[in-house]
């Protein structure tokens, strides 16, 4: 057999596969003719076609980082990242804990309708606007730190039937340098399905780590610059 036929055979199964991918999202965009309003429709089918056209793209959109994003058997979506920043842990926990600015650190529109701390912990109530998800989503949660260190944030009501993430951060390079885990479970109470809220968790990360990234060296030069 030729090279090009043994090329071709290759290339079949994944044809196919993006045709059934494109025929599930005529589907979803059929039966949801009903269920959203002509501007929410035209927004999913505007992210679905990007689906379809830079999937494979978006795995280069960021800076190297070990992510994972699945849809769980029992519902919702679990997400778990490694990802190294060039600068300290302290400088990363201030990106993660000024929650006033935390809308700054995501590509999604989003605001922050309440602020509240009390005793260690830090109330939170986000009001987002997501491109795949009809309507503003309503995220109440709660964030502290635990004694080792971690980062953890559970839901405490909104739109969301799960919220549950967790960051830990490790100096490396003798202090330099941060190594952080990420883990993210989430499921939202909408009609959209989780693979789709899969894939578009996975973009959101992706650009999400790459803002961090890019502030986070940025307030380590304002630091610097300030030591000097």
């Amino acid at each position: 057999m030729g090279l090009r036929s043994r090329l071709a055979r290759l290339a079949r199964p994944a044809c196919r596969a993006r045709q059934k991918f494109v025929s599930i999202l005529l589907v979803l965009a059929w039966f949801s003719m009903g269920l959203y309003t002509p501007a929410m429709l035209w927004r999913v089918m505007m992210f679905l076609g990007f689906l379809v056209l830079g999937w494979s793209g978006w795995s280069h959109a960021a800076d190297p980082v070990l992510l994972d994003v699945r849809a769980e058997p029992t519902g919702g979506v679990r997400a778990t990242a490694t990802i190294y920043f060039p600068v300290a842990p302290a400088i990363i926990r201030q990106l993660l804990t000024n929650y006033a600015h935390w809308p700054e650190l995501f590509d999604v529109r989003m605001r922050m309708a309440e602020i509240r701390e009390q005793n260690g912990k830090v109330f939170t109530d986000i009001r987002i606007d997501h491109a795949v998800i009809p309507g503003e989503l309503r995220l109440l949660s709660e964030t502290r730190t635990l004694q080792t260190g971690e980062l953890l944030t559970e839901l405490k009501g909104g739109d969301f039937k799960q919220y549950h993430r967790v960051w830990k951060l490790t100096p490396v390079d003798d202090g330099a340098h941060t190594k952080a885990e990420f883990e993210l479970v989430i499921e939202i109470d909408t009609i959209v399905p989780d693979w789709v809220v899969a894939a578009a968790t996975r973009r959101d990360l992706d650009s999400h780590f790459r803002i961090m990234r890019e502030k986070a060296l940025v307030l380590q030069e304002l630091q610097q610059g300030r030591s000097q």
